[in-house]
């Protein structure tokens, strides 16, 4: 279950944002949604209905294209306007992926580009237009399901993933070393970053979650000489409806790149490796 209040002011987008956003957790473990119910909160008076048919079509929408039935919900009187879904899906008791299995030298996948919660802030700023090439991007990014990405990993047989949301890419990165028992090792250089992402953080557009984030990873994250700081904030920024990070055999890694781009995955990219040693992040130039 997973709902929030609007990250962009189209009802119907935001709906599918929401949708997917929630949908993700079953993809991370290679399930296939089976049903969704809604989770609504808007207030009685003050709001044209017609904004919350919008966003529950947006939403309806999403679970169709994951293949899902909608099966109703619950809404409740709220002044700040939320959604989501609550999803049941189907995996097999001895083919679901966790983030317990990272095994050393494995290689890392991360597949959509960070930087949603900095620009959906420098659009809430006002800095950033829907009109701007980077906005439909944003968009693309938030509203597209991982189906792709959990078909390919399932399809290949992976060790481990997760899905990257609001506690950044290294947030749940270190979820994974300390469930994994090991070290993840990421080059900054290689990891997808959506356009003008970098910009928005030099002028200061961080999400609060983003300072939350590097507090409570700090201590097991160690940086090496040369990272770019600016490279270095956009891995503790908090994603909305983020990619999977996927833990993958070697020997595996082609094949799992290549089954991510016959799906459609096309800005997957291979970001670092797996090594043993404590439960810690380790991040290269």
């Amino acid at each position: 279950m997973d709902f929030f209040t609007p990250v962009v002011d189209d009802p119907y987008l935001f709906g599918q944002i929401a949708a997917a956003n929630s949908l993700s957790d079953l993809y991370a473990m290679g399930a296939r949604p089976l049903l969704a119910l809604n989770i609504v909160g808007f207030p009685k008076k003050g709001l044209d209905l017609s904004l919350l048919q919008q966003i529950l079509q947006g939403g309806a929408d999403k679970v169709a294209e994951a293949g899902a039935a909608l099966g109703g919900g619950h809404s409740v009187d709220d002044p700040e306007i939320k959604y989501g879904l609550c999803v049941a899906g189907l995996v097999h008791p001895e083919r679901f992926v966790s983030n317990r299995g990272a095994r050393p030298g494995d290689r890392l996948f991360l597949t959509k580009p960070l930087g949603t919660g900095i620009l959906t802030t420098a659009l809430k700023g006002g800095m950033l237009s829907p009109e701007d090439p980077a906005y439909e991007h944003l968009i693309r990014t938030m509203a597209s399901l991982n189906r792709g990405a959990s078909e390919a990993m399932m399809e290949t047989g992976v060790h481990a993933a997760t899905d990257i949301t609001g506690f950044g890419l290294l947030g749940h990165a270190l979820e994974m070393a300390e469930a994994s028992g090991v070290t993840l090792v990421f080059r900054a250089s290689s990891i997808p970053v959506l356009p003008r992402a970098e910009e928005f953080l030099k002028l200061g557009f961080s999400p609060e979650g983003d300072f939350a984030n590097q507090s409570f990873c700090m201590k097991k994250v160690r940086v090496h000489s040369g990272v770019d700081p600016v490279r270095l904030a956009l891995l503790y920024d908090a994603q909305t409806s983020g990619g999977l990070l996927i833990a993958v055999a070697p020997e595996k890694a082609r094949e799992l790149h290549q089954r991510l781009l016959e799906k459609g995955v096309f800005e997957a990219a291979e970001v670092g490796e797996v090594r043993a040693g404590e439960a810690a992040i380790e991040i290269y130039p």
